[in-house]
């Protein structure tokens, strides 16, 4: 009877224990990762790492052909120089303009003066109406002759391309040129992160096809634990609690971790939808199981060990502690007897 009644006791506590601090094993430790893409397409032409190696932000990982670039770059200053020799030439274009507009101005104010003059004379008979009449017709043509040329002003100073301070000839060309040495540029391919290359499989001589992912790196600045807990469980998880993490490649170590988020969606494949419509498969099922939820918790401690992404951890909350707060003693690892 003893023995039963101190199982029981045993049971509970040990219940209570879970309750009040949440454990799983069902967790993970994982690394973001950064998947790495040429952004233009070509031969590589230079490898620079190998599967596994440490790298730092910045660091050259392979080359793609940079010739075909080189020559739309080349190509494109050409032009910039051409376009130059273009905007240079309508303006003085522009010039000739003025100067023909002055000259119809001028001409126009002598024939309507010389029209103004020959009007009052006719009255006296000084002067007959046909040299009137012609007076005033070389005088209508000469103010048309200064609205073509006024015309023909406005548009080679638009030929030129000034807006204001810029010149939109030159800027299309410059835009166009920028492009060309990004991409020039991009044939250079560096490490995004610091971190680990993984799942290399290529080599140099591989076309590189542009937004193909080649391979990936591992960012090593930050590492995780991603805890899958009950749903019954996830009232008493919030973030900023403080969480203990054993790892089972670092036996006899206690990491603290800070619970980021709780997932708030998983997959369900109950009720997809097929050609538009819900699959609600038949169930007799009696018991219904608890589903398990992703806890986020970011890693505060840096271990001895070597981290690899997707090992194997045990997770314990203390609801009780909050990030900022000193740690309360040091906890047994529960994986040390595996």
């Amino acid at each position: 009877m003893a023995i039963w009644i101190g199982s029981a006791v045993s049971c509970f506590f040990v219940i209570l224990e879970l309750v009040t601090y949440p454990r799983t094993s069902d967790a993970f430790i994982r690394a973001n990762t950064v998947g790495v893409a040429a952004h233009v397409s070509g031969n590589i032409v230079e490898f620079n790492i190998e599967d596994n190696q440490q790298v730092s932000a910045g660091d050259l990982l392979f080359v793609v052909d940079t010739r075909p670039y080189e020559a739309v770059v080349e190509r494109l200053k050409a032009k910039l120089l051409l376009t130059d020799l273009e905007v240079e030439a309508y303006r003085q274009s522009v010039l000739a303009a003025e100067a023909v507009l002055e000259e119809a101005v001028a001409e126009a104010d002598y024939a309507i003066a010389h029209h103004a003059r020959l009007v009052p004379l006719l009255e006296q008979k000084f002067v007959t109406p046909d040299e009137v009449q012609k007076a005033s017709s070389m005088a209508d043509a000469a103010s048309g002759r200064v609205a073509a040329a006024n015309a023909e002003l406005i548009r080679a100073k638009r030929l030129v391309g000034d807006e204001g301070e810029i010149n939109v000839r030159r800027r299309e060309v410059e835009a166009s040129l920028a492009d060309a040495e990004l991409n020039l540029s991009y044939c250079y391919v560096r490490a995004p992160v610091d971190g680990y290359v993984s799942n290399l499989n290529i080599a140099r001589g591989q076309y590189a096809n542009k937004g193909v992912q080649l391979f990936t790196v591992v960012d090593d600045s930050r590492w995780y634990v991603l805890a899958n807990y009950r749903e019954t469980l996830l009232r008493r998880i919030e973030p900023g609690m403080v969480a203990e993490v054993w790892l089972l490649a670092c036996p006899g170590q206690s990491l603290r971790g800070v619970v980021q988020g709780v997932g708030k969606a998983i997959y369900q494949p109950v009720g997809a939808s097929v050609d538009a419509l819900p699959d609600v498969p038949p169930s007799l099922d009696w018991v219904r199981l608890a589903q398990r939820f992703p806890v986020r918790i970011v890693l505060e401690d840096a271990p001895d060990c070597s981290l690899h992404s997707g090992g194997t951890a045990t997770v314990r909350i203390l609801p009780d502690q909050r990030a900022g707060q000193p740690r309360d003693g040091i906890l047994e690892d529960p994986l040390s007897s595996n």
